[in-house]
């Protein structure tokens, strides 16, 4: 039956309604999506720990790792924005399905690379096959719920990333250790076999599961379709009489570059813990990695803490930016802190912990700017326009620190670079935007 919001009246005791309208979304498409995000951010992050061998058996150094691990961004950047495009024409159910068996087949052939080469297309495949993914996701949340609601939903689906470091390290650290030999393949081998594969079924699972719009959702009463159609309705019409209503209009806006910059950074600050966090665990002189892989989870257990809380108080507040640009400063303090604990275990596992929640705290707040920002016919492609120039600095960024940790011998160059990134990110935000404490709004600069 087909819902009619000009119909339908809203009962008088709606906030109760609605809350109990959107609990019942958020179960229903917050855990499967954050399954999915899981396994995004452990297929793409996993090199991280299999370099710790593959770089040894195959004869790379740590510029070619790098390069690698960061052209991965390049196919993300090239195929981000006509991917969500796409998205919005066909829905989210084809788009899942497309992306995730794609790339859960590239991240299983990496098993068998030979070559740098070899390593740089898959990873260049897989980041075009993920392009689509996150900022889909961030615009598919759009549709569902409206901008009062969405920090702390943004905030629990990028919980992933954390859960991810959680899960995955010691993960990684035990298929790397127990499966090494098993069928004549290598511990890193099995790594990208064994964390590629679950992306083909949940992309199969998504096709049926997920619903592309609340109109679809079977699950939903005609009365709670009624409620949360009502809110994007008004939201919509409230947006109406933003300046910002077209894409074109958003790209000559300096407040969408302003965006750009902590993105980049907290894109960028990201790749760089997932990358480099087993590197400097080892270089403390850890060499099991087993035991890397258990300590590698501490930083993002507290650093899912932090992001929940963090979100949780944005949503009360209904202030974003500070809540972006405290914990990004956070994240700058603990890398700059890493060269100088450098031998020490606890330490280092300490200043990877203050950059690892500073990120992750960083981003539910910040993830809801760009949507509040962007209105109407510039929401969908520049959400993804603003996460695929922030990807450049994903692109550069590993590469740039392979290079100075060949050339120097140590890391604390780069480390000093991603320090820098949130730094300046932080203030380019703090400089360039100030922001009401009404329906996450943007206030006129």
């Amino acid at each position: 039956m087909s819902v009619n919001t000009a119909s339908v009246s809203v009962p008088t005791d709606s906030a109760s309604q609605a809350d109990a309208a959107y609990r019942k979304i958020y179960w229903r498409i917050i855990p499967f999506l954050m399954l999915c995000y899981l396994i995004a951010f452990v297929d793409r992050s996993n090199i991280g720990f299999a370099k710790l061998q593959f770089v040894k058996d195959l004869g790379f150094t740590e510029t070619v790792y790098g390069f690698g691990a960061g052209i991965f961004y390049l196919g993300y950047i090239l195929l981000e924005v006509p991917s969500n495009l796409i998205l919005e024409k066909i829905g989210v159910r084809k788009t899942m399905l497309r992306i995730m068996v794609i790339w859960g087949v590239c991240g299983a052939l990496t098993a068998f690379i030979t070559a740098d080469l070899h390593l740089y297309i898959l990873r260049f495949l897989l980041g075009a096959a993920e392009a689509g993914f996150f900022p889909g996701v961030l615009f598919y949340l759009t549709l569902w719920t409206p901008a009062k609601r969405r920090a702390r939903l943004t905030a629990m689906f990028m919980a992933s990333i954390g859960v991810s470091g959680i899960i995955g390290g010691p993960l990684s650290g035990a298929i790397m250790t127990h499966l090494a030999g098993v069928w004549g393949l290598a511990g890193w081998q099995w790594l990208f076999i064994a964390e590629g594969l679950p992306a083909i079924l949940l992309g199969i699972i998504a096709f049926f599961y997920l619903n592309d719009t609340p109109r679809d959702a079977v699950w939903l009463t005609d009365a709670e379709k009624a409620i949360v159609l009502s809110d994007l309705e008004a939201e919509k019409a409230a947006e109406s009489g933003h300046s910002h209503h077209s894409f074109t209009a958003a790209l000559g806006a300096p407040k969408f570059y302003v965006l750009v910059g902590l993105a980049l950074a907290l894109i960028a600050g990201t790749g760089g813990i997932f990358f480099w966090l087993p590197t400097i665990i080892r270089n403390t002189g850890m060499q099991s990695v087993w035991d890397i892989g258990l300590l590698s989870a501490i930083p993002f257990a507290l650093g899912v803490v932090v992001q929940f809380l963090v979100a949780r108080h944005s949503d009360q507040t209904m202030e974003r930016r500070w809540h972006a640009c405290v914990p990004a400063i956070v994240a700058g303090i603990g890398w700059v802190l890493m060269p100088y604990v450098a031998q020490s275990p606890a330490l280092s596992v300490a200043a990877l912990t203050l950059a690892t929640a500073g990120t992750l705290g960083a981003m539910g707040p910040f993830w809801t700017m760009p949507s509040s920002f962007l209105t109407g016919p510039a929401r969908a492609g520049g959400i993804a326009l603003i996460t695929t120039l922030g990807g450049i600095g994903s692109f550069f960024s590993p590469w740039i620190v392979g290079w100075m940790a060949t050339v120097t011998g140590s890391l604390a160059v780069g480390q000093f670079y991603y320090g820098a990134l949130m730094f300046i990110g932080a203030g380019i935000l703090l400089i360039g935007i100030r922001e009401t404490r009404v329906q996450g709004a943007l206030a006129p600069a």
